[in-house]
C-alpha cells in the first residue's frame, strides 16, 4: 500500500496507519468511543493482506495479557480500549513495564469516573501519566490533537516503545477519535519476520533453535533484593534519558504573551481560535500544547513563565494537568484552572477568552 489521502475518523485513521505500520497483533474489547478501532481493524483483517492478527476477545483484562504475551515475542502488539477498560488493564501494565516490553495502548477518553458518559473527556491524566497501576513506572503518552496526528502516532509510539522496551500510550480525548478530518495514510511497511525480530531484538521468546541455549527470560520479578533494585534503577534511568531526548510540545504565539494557556488534544484545538479571538481584542495570549504528556515539557513552560503574567491551564477535567504546570512553573506566576469536569460538555473558544480575561483581569 503506497501512501494515500482519505477523508475519515481519528478511531478509523489510527487503525488504518496500524496496518499500514505492520503491526502483527491487536487484541481488544469493544467500548464507546473508541470501537472503530476494532471495527475497522477486523473489517479490513486479511492474512493475505495484511497478515495482522485481529481478536476481539472476552475482556479488557484478557486483552492487556494477550498483549504481554504477544510482546514478549518481539512482535508489534496492540490494545485499544477508554476509561474502564483502561482501568481493567492497569495490572497488566505494571506487569508490561516491570518486564521491559514494548506495546501500543489507545485511550480513547470517555468521561467517568465510573461508567460516567460516553461522550469526550480528557478525565484520564491522571491515571495515565501518574501510573494506574503498582510501582515505579512511567508509559510513555502522546496526546493527538487531529485525525493526522492519531494515524501519525502510531508509528512514534511503537518506535518509542521498542528503543525503549516500555509500553507507549496514544491519550486522545473522544472528539479527535470520533471527529472527520483529511488524513494522510503512511506507505506501508513490510512486516518483520521471525529471523528479523532475532537480529533486532536479542530478548525475544520466539522459540526459534537459537534461543533455546541460553534461554531468554521474560519477567517483572526478581527475588534477589539487590537485582531487583539494579533492574528499577535500570529503568528509572532510561526514563531520564527520555525525558531529555523525547519530549515534544508546539508553541502559538507564546514569545510575547502575557497570558499563556496550556492545553492537549481537542481543548488544544480550541485554545488556538481563543488565542486569535483574545489577540484581536488587545490581548496577548499564547498557547503551549503538551504533546508528550509523559515525558512532560517542563522545561519549555518554565521558560515561558519568565515573560508571562499568568497561566490559564484548559482541560475537559475538573483539574488534572495543571498540577504538572504548576510544577513547572514552581511558584513564579500564577496558574489558574479552566474548564468542564469530563462529561463531554466542549468548551467554546470565547469561553476561554471570557475566564482569561475573567481571571487575569488586572494582568491584561
Amino acid at each position: 500500500m503506497s501512501e494515500e489521502v482519505r477523508l475519515m475518523k481519528g478511531n478509523e485513521a489510527l487503525a488504518h496507519a496500524a496496518i499500514r505500520y505492520g503491526a502483527d497483533a491487536y487484541f481488544g474489547y469493544p467500548i464507546t468511543p473508541q470501537s472503530e478501532i476494532l471495527e475497522t481493524l477486523k473489517s479490513e483483517r486479511s492474512w493475505k493482506s495484511t497478515g495482522m492478527t485481529v481478536m476481539q476477545v472476552e475482556s479488557e483484562v484478557a486483552a492487556i495479557h494477550m498483549v504481554y504475551g504477544s510482546a514478549a515475542t518481539g512482535r508489534r502488539a496492540m490494545t485499544s480500549s477508554s476509561g474502564p477498560g483502561i482501568s481493567l488493564m492497569q495490572g497488566g501494565l505494571s506487569y508490561l513495564c516491570g518486564a521491559n516490553l514494548p506495546c501500543l495502548v489507545v485511550n480513547v477518553m470517555r468521561g467517568g469516573p465510573g461508567l460516567g458518559t460516553i461522550q469526550p473527556s480528557q478525565a484520564d491524566y491522571f491515571q495515565t501519566i501518574k501510573g494506574g497501576g503498582h510501582g515505579d513506572y512511567k508509559i510513555f503518552t502522546l496526546a493527538p490533537a487531529s485525525v493526522q496526528e492519531m494515524a501519525d502516532f502510531v508509528s512514534v509510539a511503537f518506535d518509542w516503545a521498542f528503543t525503549h522496551r516500555n509500553p507507549a500510550m496514544i491519550l486522545a480525548d473522544g472528539t479527535i477519535g470520533q471527529m472527520m478530518e483529511k488524513v494522510v495514510l503512511p506507505a506501508a511497511q513490510p512486516r518483520l519476520t521471525t529471523a528479523e525480530i532475532e537480529e533486532r531484538y536479542p530478548w525475544a521468546c520466539t522459540g526459534s533453535m537459537r534461543h533455546r541455549m541460553p534461554k531468554n527470560r521474560i519477567t517483572s520479578l526478581e527475588l534477589d533484593a539487590a537485582a531487583m533494585e539494579m533492574k528499577n534503577q535500570k529503568r528509572v534511568d532510561m526514563y531520564r534519558r527520555a525525558e531529555a531526548e523525547d519530549t515534544r510540545h508546539e508553541e502559538y504565539m507564546v514569545d510575547d504573551a502575557d497570558i499563556v494557556i496550556v492545553a492537549f488534544g481537542s481543548a488544544a484545538r480550541v485554545c488556538t481560535k481563543a488565542v486569535d479571538i483574545a489577540r484581536g481584542q488587545g490581548v496577548k495570549m499564547g498557547l503551549i500544547r503538551p504533546i508528550t504528556l509523559w515525558p512532560y515539557p517542563s522545561q519549555a513552560i518554565a521558560k515561558a513563565a519568565a515573560r508571562a503574567k499568568g497561566f490559564l491551564v484548559v482541560e475537559l477535567n475538573a483539574g488534572q494537568m495543571i498540577e504538572d504546570v504548576r510544577l513547572a512553573v514552581a511558584g513564579a506566576k500564577p496558574v489558574e484552572h479552566f474548564g468542564t469536569m469530563g462529561s463531554g460538555v466542549i468548551l467554546s473558544p470565547e469561553d476561554v477568552v471570557r475566564a482569561a480575561r475573567r481571571i487575569f483581569e488586572d494582568k491584561i
